[in-house]
């Protein structure tokens, strides 16, 4: 039995919709990204201080991975609730517990307080932080793509996206007004606290926001067959982790292997590069800051536009474009900052964010499109979160590894191509989705779905 057909959101719902689902991933983004860059700036000193300047900065992107071990557990709590209960609610969850140990880790004692103490409680405050991302990435963009209509998924469901690079501007210029504002010893002391205590502000902005907007008609109109069939037939719906994992394994697997050059690149390009350009280039943290600043901006405006080409000439070639592309980058990016100057820190970054853009807009609606609708949080929560294990969480720190192994970019170039590599092998074994009828792909999350229309 299929799912009714819904009918389209209005122009103005759909646009309160994306700006309730940007506004709330720019803050939890926001608190994400600070704490990549507080690591890559100031954690090593304060949280790890008994260690050799690189071992600490090493030390310190280890308790940054941590947030990314945790993200796999956020997705699949989150996305098994998500898919009984719906959207929204799971997003407001999502959204107090990020802003909550944001705000906590802003009033953390230091090592020089507590001693050992300190580390243990960053660590856990990390957890926390990944936990409730893992979560609220699925939802976010699934509340978008399920009002939107199928002919402009891909531009709707990428404004969600847009949310990481103004989480990552946001961030990165409240560190870089503090940095050029404070002297060192005073941002070392204090001044780094404030952009996390800023998150308690940001958060309840976000909820207001965020609890005005309604569930998706989509999954209204879905929950509402599944009750119908308990109701007539007595029929029990699967876990919806066993019903991905059952009927959806292999687009599981295609979305964690697209998820790979996305996922490296991004943190070596914004969060890698603070340790690069700082300590083999010689850059102050001031320029590091300023050209990630600028190419995030410009970032934020890339991606709606590569959403758009997504839906014109397909997710899958949009993608592909930015996977090899970015693999392309790789050599002339470190070339350019190796040259020790802003613009050509700035070119490189710009052009390495643009091209990532490329992958990261049309992932949103190439993901829900992937999935039925009682499965579909879990199946998009899963394939993108248990990638970022293997993907985002150790890239800095495999990175800042290899710098000190080999005191050269060659290997770090050499680590993203081969993510951009299996990118590549991913997108060849999938689907193109574009035009996809979410409502259509309903069948009983105990029965076959259909989802998708072959390329």
């Amino acid at each position: 039995m299929a799912a009714a057909r819904t009918a389209p959101t209005p122009p103005g719902s759909l646009k309160r919709i994306v700006a309730a689902s940007l506004i709330g991933t720019t803050i939890e983004w926001y608190d994400f990204f600070l704490y990549g860059s507080a690591a890559a700036l100031v954690f090593n000193k304060l949280f790890f201080p008994d260690s050799d300047p690189l071992v600490g900065t090493l030390l310190s992107f280890l308790t940054y991975a941590v947030g990314f071990a945790a993200r796999p557990l956020g997705a699949l709590v989150f996305g098994h609730y998500g898919d009984r209960l719906g959207r929204k609610k799971l997003l407001v969850l999502s959204l107090l517990l990020m802003g909550g140990a944001t705000f906590a880790i802003g009033l953390l004692p230091t090592h020089a307080t507590v001693g050992s103490a300190a580390p243990l409680l960053l660590t856990a405050l990390r957890l926390v932080q990944g936990f409730a991302l893992g979560g609220e990435w699925g939802g976010a963009v699934l509340l978008v793509s399920e009002h939107g209509d199928a002919k402009r998924r891909g531009f709707w469901a990428s404004w969600p996206q847009t949310g990481a690079p103004a989480g990552q501007l946001l961030a990165t210029g409240v560190l870089s007004a503090l940095t050029a504002l404070l002297s060192e010893s005073a941002f070392t002391a204090w001044g780094w606290r404030i952009p996390f205590l800023l998150s308690g502000v940001l958060v309840i902005v976000g909820l207001w926001i965020r609890l005005s907007v309604d569930e998706s008609p989509v999954f209204k109109a879905a929950l509402a067959a599944a009750e119908e069939r308990r109701a007539t037939a007595g029929a029990v719906e699967k876990m919806p982790l066993v019903a991905v994992l059952r009927h959806h394994w292999r687009d599981v697997l295609i979305a964690m292997g697209a998820r790979m050059a996305e996922n490296i690149s991004y943190y070596v390009i914004t969060a890698f590069i603070l340790v690069y350009a700082t300590t083999s280039v010689g850059l102050s943290k001031q320029t590091a800051l300023n050209a990630v600043l600028i190419g995030s901006a410009v970032h934020f405006a890339v991606i709606p536009l590569w959403g758009a080409l997504s839906d014109r000439v397909g997710r899958r070639p949009v993608y592909l474009a930015g996977a090899v592309g970015v693999g392309l980058w790789m050599f002339p990016f470190f070339a350019l900052i190796d040259r020790g100057s802003f613009g050509s820190l700035l070119l490189a970054v710009t052009v390495g964010l643009v091209l990532h853009g490329a992958m990261y807009a049309p992932q949103a609606a190439f993901f829900s499109e992937m999935f039925a609708t009682r499965m579909r949080y879990s199946g998009a929560s899963i394939g993108a979160q248990f990638s970022s294990v293997a993907a985002g969480a150790p890239a800095p720190l495999i990175a800042t590894a290899l710098l000190a192994d080999y005191d050269s970019s060659t290997p770090i170039a050499l680590y993203v191509i081969a993510a951009a590599l299996l990118t590549v092998v991913a997108l060849a074994c999938a689907r193109e989705t574009r035009n996809s009828d979410l409502a259509e792909a309903d069948e009983p999350v105990d029965g076959p779905a259909r989802v998708g229309a072959d390329a």
